[in-house]
């Protein structure tokens, strides 16, 4: 069996988990007013998990991502 002892890296940095956190609380919010017939809330926490996803991106940019200049992997 082969064994791999680099590591991957796979979503281990700021960004990534900044964009995951910020979108499980968008649709959590999402579906929290879903159920109470909020529309308008639930297109705000929608635009909330888009801003999430930009965040992530624009930290990925900035050096936070994987291998990024601000990272341990650096």
């Amino acid at each position: 069996m082969s064994h791999n002892t680099e590591e991957s890296g796979h979503g281990h940095s700021i960004a990534a988990w900044t964009t995951v956190i910020v979108v499980i609380v968008a649709f959590s919010i999402g579906t929290f007013f879903f159920f109470l017939e909020n529309a308008p809330a639930v297109y705000a926490s929608a635009a909330l998990a888009l801003a999430g996803v930009v965040a992530g991106y624009v930290l990925k940019k900035m050096g936070y991502g994987v291998g990024g200049q601000h990272t341990k992997s650096h």
